[in-house]
């Protein structure tokens, strides 16, 4: 369960939002928090809809993860820390069910309120949340972990808690937050801050990395570990939360182990010979090849594939526009020209996936064919005089026939270098002063996949004279490269949820050209996208959300930053059949966060 992987999104359950803000703040507290209009589930809900309530307990379950970790302080920009420590050993104050695009209900906090325009926010804590050492969770550790996170976290935090204008209590058990910035979804973020021990920094910095596990309140504690080796965690045996609503049917396996293997290959080996219990492939043709050994045959292997309802995301070759000659959308534009998806969908999937169209697309949040219209065009023509060509006008991505030769976009890449100031000298693309375009691929060691589509992707460049060179790191040099943006073009993927929100600005927001940490990987740097990101933030219907994602959606897409390859209409698990998961009640979002081991069992 890498962390890499959970980014998805796509569409129609948008439609059971209700058609405005009107009553979105309450007026007393509440059992649970939506984004727009009220919760789906019931003050008196006895579990989520996606869960078996009567999941028996225990067993073990045994996770690959590629590359190693560092750290064991998962909410800092230093080390490299394990997922499902962050996932499975900390809670918030509310959590979020996955069968609605963005709602939350309590869990540290027994309720929440708001004011009328959600200009400020309430959190009561429920009277019975521990932390895992047996002592009260408490308003203090909530204020100190607010701020705390807000000022030495991860970035992450930060942009949420510099619209915080005051933090108090205000009860016993309550915080307030008061804001200073209109943003209708934040008290739903801070809802989902992972709540930390105050007393355990006393004598120590929280912004250090370290191998001694902050104190938490989840359903998991750590049992051992070895760093680039193994962790295990085991269920908490007096969790304070077991028996909450909002908990039953959730974190039934006793056991889960994390084994760490040098690169995917070897994982999958792993899980082939019995030593892992699950594994997440991506790859639709080695899900076709590769998943007939005796093990699949006699049953003790099972095949899965979960559906999902999630926007495609954005994956494929991400180039940085901190550097040249990336600084030039024409540059860009050629590349994503040069790059026959066709020809290598075919060579790697059977030409069986779809093209990733947008950021958002499969999704009623992404971007329409042809010209941007009514709300769209309203939010977007203010910018008109910054924005690239298609975002007012319409834009879709190259098609090839499918031959090697991709002969009508290889013209087409060269007339657009050409008008950029780049030619062919003695075989090689070089400007006005005969400097060579060449730069560098990173790619993470073991990524096998992404190093197939990006071989295939030099040879292609090789046709117009430009020289790609891969450049594989192990994944701690990555992390580090990625983080300081050290690269010219890397492999990058981004999922998207049904509510886009706060996030998108640590996605692309300008203070990611500078600040390290951030996702905006490509430097996005655009009036238009922040507009678009606080039009998002502020919307008062439905129909004002819709459009500004879609708006959204055409600035990112026509900036071309990244060259998009493919998603997956579903996820796909292979798992030893003696895991269990409640068919027929997946969540919208399918294989996601929230899904395995979450809601899964073992029934030996």
């Amino acid at each position: 369960m890498r962390l890499e992987f959970f980014r998805y999104a796509s569409a129609f359950a948008i439609v059971t939002f209700t058609s405005s803000l009107a009553g979105i703040g309450s007026a007393e507290p509440a059992h649970g928090i939506a984004m727009y209009g009220d919760p789906a589930l019931p003050p008196d809900f006895v579990s989520l809809p996606y869960v078996n309530p009567d999941a028996p307990k225990g067993g073990r379950i045994v996770l690959s993860e590629v590359g190693s970790y560092d750290s064991l302080n998962p909410f800092i920009l230093k080390g490299r820390f394990v997922y499902g420590q962050r996932q499975y050993g900390y809670e918030s104050l509310l959590g979020r069910n996955y069968d609605e695009p963005f709602t939350l209900y309590g869990l540290l906090a027994e309720s929440v309120e708001t004011g009328p325009n959600r200009e400020w926010v309430e959190f009561t804590l429920h009277p019975e949340a521990k932390f895992s050492d047996g002592s009260p969770v408490t308003a203090e550790d909530v204020l100190w972990s607010f701020e705390t996170l807000g000022t030495l976290g991860h970035p992450r935090y930060h942009a949420a808690w510099k619209k915080v204008e005051t933090a108090e209590s205000v009860g016993e058990r309550t915080v307030r937050f008061t804001f200073n910035t209109k943003d209708n979804e934040l008290p739903l973020i801070l809802g989902l801050r992972p709540i930390l021990k105050k007393s355990e920094y006393d004598d120590r910095p929280f912004d250090e990395s370290s191998l001694e596990p902050p104190i938490g309140s989840g359903p998991y504690v750590i049992d051992s570990f070895e760093p680039g080796r193994f962790m295990v965690l085991k269920k908490d045996p007096d969790w304070w939360g077991a028996d909450l609503p909002f908990n039953v049917g959730l974190h039934n396996i006793g056991e889960i182990r994390y084994e760490w293997f040098g690169d995917g290959d070897v994982a999958f080996e792993a899980f082939r010979a019995g030593e892992v219990s699950s594994n997440r492939e991506g790859n639709l043709s080695k899900w076709k090849t590769a998943y007939d050994f005796p093990a699949v045959q006699s049953g003790e292997i099972v095949l899965t594939e979960i559906p999902h309802q999630r926007p495609s995301g954005i994956r494929g070759m991400v180039m940085n526009t901190r550097r040249a000659p990336f600084d030039d959308w024409r540059v860009r534009d050629a590349l994503i020209h040069a790059f026959n998806f066709e020809f290598i969908n075919n060579a790697i999937n059977a030409g069986e996936e779809p093209r990733i169209q947008s950021y958002f697309s499969n999704s009623v949040l992404g971007m329409s064919d042809g010209p941007a219209e009514g709300k769209v065009r309203e939010l977007l023509e203010p910018y008109a005089d910054v924005l690239l060509p298609g975002a007012l006008e319409g834009y879709a991505l190259p098609v090839s026939d499918g031959s090697e030769a991709n002969r009508k976009n290889t013209r087409k890449a060269l007339k657009i270098l050409a008008d950029a100031g780049w030619t062919v000298q003695d075989g090689v693309m070089k400007d006005a002063s005969g400097k060579a375009l060449e730069f560098d691929i990173l790619l993470r060691s073991g990524a096998t996949q992404m190093t197939n589509i990006a071989e295939l992707y030099a040879e292609q460049l090789k046709r117009i004279g430009v020289v790609a060179n891969l450049v594989t790191v192990d994944s701690a040099q990555y992390k580090e490269r990625t983080q300081e943006y050290d690269f010219d073009m890397a492999y990058y993927i981004r999922y998207m949820s049904l509510s886009p929100g706060n996030e998108q600005h640590l996605y692309w927001g300008a203070e990611g050209v500078t600040k390290p940490g951030t996702r905006n990987w490509m430097g996005v740097d655009s009036p238009a996208v922040e507009a678009m990101i606080d039009a998002l933030l502020n919307g008062e219907t439905q129909e004002d959300f819709r459009a500004a994602a879609k708006a959204l959606d055409r600035v990112l897409t026509t900036g071309r930053y990244v060259v998009p390859i493919w998603y997956s209409p579903v996820g796909r698990l292979a798992h030893k059949a003696e895991l269990k998961y409640p068919v027929g009640k997946t969540q919208m979002y399918g294989d996601w966060i929230g899904f395995q081991p979450d809601v899964w069992w073992i029934e030996e």
